[in-house]
């Protein structure tokens, strides 16, 4: 119970990150922590648990994930870019429904962002940044050498880079590319939902300007390291929560446990 209370909104955060998919990353939780149920015996002690934890997700990921990303940059960009923008629907919302939205799309953007690197890249840059693991930490999660992380990385941020520098207002507040005027759009195509779940994301909470932290405002930024690390912790779904408490009080891990020793 103590380690899913400490450990499951970061595990829950970079999973989400990863999978693009909440279903998936449901599972793959799920399985985490069934992993270290069962090896509890063996687990690690104080800060090292949730370097473990995240080792062993990256484990389940790497049964989960394809090989190559499932989305590119053109997909998105012919989601989200393809028409005309509408300034009209941003314009008609009351607040808090303009800021769920913008929070939304916002979110769900930048993860789908990362969703177009390769997992081991994708990987790399979420613990580096999002994360903010050290590179050492990073590297003996990704079962990697300090060398072979250093690369993923620095491919994984010239890839992002070099999408986001011509089209992100938060890049550079001359681009093309603003929130209010991309809601309509991603409305029409489903990215995000009008009303409850929001695509990628789940009973999100209020955060000043569509998601740079509780009372700040969302000013361009024009780093996306800094862009990606001022991204608060994904929510984790009380409906995971739930079942992953039920699991344990239930008895239901203790029963796979016996059965796999026996």
């Amino acid at each position: 119970m103590e380690l899913l209370a400490e450990h499951l909104p970061s595990l829950y955060n970079f999973v989400i990150r990863m999978c693009l998919d909440e279903a998936r990353a449901h599972k793959v939780v799920e399985e985490t922590f069934l992993r270290a149920y069962v090896g509890a015996d063996t687990s690690p002690d104080g800060d090292k648990v949730s370097l473990w934890l995240l080792k062993i997700a990256q484990h389940v990921l790497g049964k989960t994930l394809e090989r190559r990303p499932e989305v590119s940059f053109d997909m998105l960009d012919e989601i989200l870019r393809s028409e005309a923008t509408r300034t009209d629907i941003v314009s008609s919302l009351t607040e808090p429904r303009r800021d769920f939205l913008l929070w939304g799309l916002k979110q769900g953007c930048m993860t789908s962002v990362v969703n177009c690197l390769s997992p081991g890249e994708r990987a790399a840059f979420v613990l580096s940044t999002v994360m903010s693991l050290s590179d050492s930490h990073a590297a003996q999660t990704l079962d990697v050498s300090a060398a072979a992380f250093k690369v993923r990385l620095s491919r994984a941020k010239k890839k992002i880079s070099d999408y986001l520098a011509p089209r992100c207002e938060h890049v550079d507040p001359m681009n093309p590319c603003h929130c209010p005027a991309r809601v309509g759009v991603a409305l029409n195509k489903g990215f995000i939902k009008s009303r409850g779940e929001v695509s990628l994301r789940k009973q999100l909470p209020h955060y000043g300007r569509y998601g740079a932290g509780a009372g700040q405002d969302d000013a361009p930024l024009r780093d996306v390291v800094t862009i990606y690390g001022n991204l608060p912790e994904t929510p984790v779904p009380q409906v995971l929560h739930d079942h992953l408490i039920e699991m344990v009080e239930s008895g239901a891990w203790s029963k796979y446990c016996d059965q796999n020793k026996s």
